[in-house]
């Protein structure tokens, strides 16, 4: 199956590590599955350990021994609950990408390199030991000589390389599985590769972190309750981030807030207010929002640190985001069901069955006790149950939701996003659907019609003179076309042994009296010729009585 994907020799490498971890964690049939044990050895088992736990776990397992790609695509997978079991779902969401720290020899001339001058001339102060390790960096404490305290986010030497290994496998393998299977391709295994490229690309480029880190933090400039460091771009390149540090504790560590005199529910009403702006207002925010990456402030201030991974909304998105919010809320059952239908890349779900599923979903969901985090799970595994595949981009939005909301909920169980968030909806589409909005949206509109007239009598001349000459061309897409060949070539085997039995039965038989040696008082030749008769009956008799699959 992948002879042709993984012809490239820098990449052969890789795809046997990858191959053979694989098998190590008891997935021979994963491996099968995607045509790589025809190309490489048998490795190891690693122990019957592995066969102890589920075939999720063992694949979470595999993933973290894989590396950051893997990592990320796992954990962008754990948010697709349109596609995936809760069974999948739920361990893949345990994957974290805590490794060991790199040596100071490893990090030390690559860092010397960015900087142009060694750290400890640069900084004041600067502290060689790593306070955090990740698959994709180290983070280092340093002191400014102008005083201030900032972190140094260092990017793993020789990462590139193999991140971009990984992502020319995982493409080319996603082209392959989705013309091959019926129910991968339902999976949108490109998309999600694509998806998965885009974000990984963007992690290893500290520059667009800082970029991202300042584009939200404009949108909070006359907000002092929402903290974002800032970034020194003097010491900033493509493998390293300086920025300020922002002395804060996990705001789920209750005991230590209420050490600090800190008020558990104001922070996270503001955190849950500044997640709602970034998402249904500002169209920029924080993708993931987890409790390493909150932290709560004196004064009862929310810092956001991390911004390798920032979501974006399109107006577009947006409008029907707030109308979903907007029909939850409300409990109306046929904006649920027209949202549905509207963001299905692939629908195959029968009507009616659809509107009883959403009407059972928002009776389980119903007004004044709508969790949004559990409502959004629901939502996307109801898409699934009924065969509908959502938009990537939704995934991401879904996943912060769901994660702000069980962060903040572990920080104060008073806290409603969706209570907070009805507001803003209700203003957000005010504002949408107001007399100087719409005239805008018309002129717009006008405008591109305008500009199409331009083109349209070219095209209808182009038009009328293909159907005068009969060169109109027809595109079609044949489904299960490959099966359809498959019919064909085994009728015309069937018709050739129907060919040649008949020729053995009506021409050579009677010829074979006259020759060979009596068995019975019947030539020899004569039985060859019957056997071979009645087998090419039996096969053909076998043929038109098997099912029919």
């Amino acid at each position: 199956m992948l002879e042709t994907a993984f012809v490239a020799a820098r990449d052969r490498a890789r795809l046997t590590e990858v191959a053979g971890i694989l098998i190590d964690f008891g997935l021979d049939g994963l491996v099968a599955q995607l045509g790589l044990h025809t190309l490489f050895p048998r490795s190891k088992q690693r122990g019957s350990e592995n066969h102890t736990m589920s075939i999720p776990e063992r694949l979470r397992h595999a993933i973290e021994a894989l590396g950051p790609t893997y990592v990320k695509l796992g954990q962008i997978l754990a948010t697709r609950h349109d596609l995936l079991g809760p069974e999948w779902t739920t361990e893949l969401a345990k994957l974290h990408n805590h490794v060991s720290a790199v040596d100071w020899a490893e990090i030390a001339p690559q860092l010397r390199e960015d900087l142009g001058a060694d750290p400890h001339e640069v900084f004041l102060d600067f502290n060689s030991t790593p306070i955090a390790a990740a698959s994709m960096a180290q983070i280092y404490r340093a002191r400014l000589k102008t005083g201030e305290e900032v972190v140094l986010k260092v990017r793993r030497p020789n990462l590139r390389p193999i991140i971009e290994a990984d992502l020319r496998l995982l493409a080319h393998l996603a082209s392959l599985l989705a013309q091959a299977n019926a129910d991968w391709a339902r999976f949108k295994p490109e998309g999600i590769i694509s998806y998965l490229a885009s974000a990984m690309r963007d992690e290893l480029d500290f520059v667009r972190e800082g970029h991202n880190c300042e584009q939200v933090a404009a949108c909070f400039a006359d907000n002092p309750y929402i903290v974002f460091p800032t970034i020194y771009w003097q010491w900033t390149s493509e493998r390293l981030l300086v920025q300020d540090y922002i002395a804060g504790v996990n705001p789920t560590q209750l005991a230590l807030l209420e050490q600090q005199g800190l008020n558990a529910q104001q922070i996270a009403q503001r955190g849950a207010l500044a997640v709602l702006q970034m998402i249904l207002q500002d169209g920029v925010f924080h993708a993931d929002p987890h409790p390493g990456n909150l932290l709560a402030l004196s004064g009862n201030r929310v810092g956001f640190i991390d911004f390798g991974l920032v979501g974006h909304v399109s107006e577009r998105r947006k409008v029907q985001l707030l109308a979903l919010f907007q029909a939850l809320i409300e409990g109306r059952s046929d904006r649920v069901t027209g949202m549905l239908l509207a963001w299905a890349e692939q629908y195959d779900a029968d009507p009616i069955q659809l509107d009883m599923a959403v009407e059972r979903f928002l009776a389980q969901h119903g007004v004044g006790r709508l969790r949004i985090g559990q409502a959004l799970m629901d939502f996307m595994s109801l898409a699934r149950q009924q065969k509908i595949t959502l938009p990537a981009d939704l995934s991401l939005l879904f996943k912060t939701f769901i994660t702000a909301d069980g962060v903040l909920t572990q920080v104060s169980a008073q806290v409603d996003i969706v209570r907070l968030a009805e507001p803003m909806v209700t203003a957000q589409l005010q504002q949408y659907y107001e007399l100087g909005a719409i005239k805008e949206r018309a002129v717009r509109v006008t405008a591109e019609l305008y500009e199409l007239s331009d083109e349209l009598p070219n095209a209808v001349r182009l038009l009328l003179h293909r159907l005068r000459h009969g060169r109109i061309g027809v595109d079609m897409e044949l489904r299960q076309l490959e099966r359809l060949m498959r019919v064909f070539e085994l009728s015309a085997i069937r018709l050739c042994i129907a060919l040649v039995t008949a020729a053995c039965v009506l021409g050579l038989a009677p010829r074979f009296f006259d020759y060979g040696p009596l068995v019975f008082g019947i030539p020899l030749f004569a039985w060859f010729g019957l056997l071979a008769t009645l087998g090419g009956c039996a096969l053909l008799a076998f043929w038109l009585l098997k099912p029919k699959r």
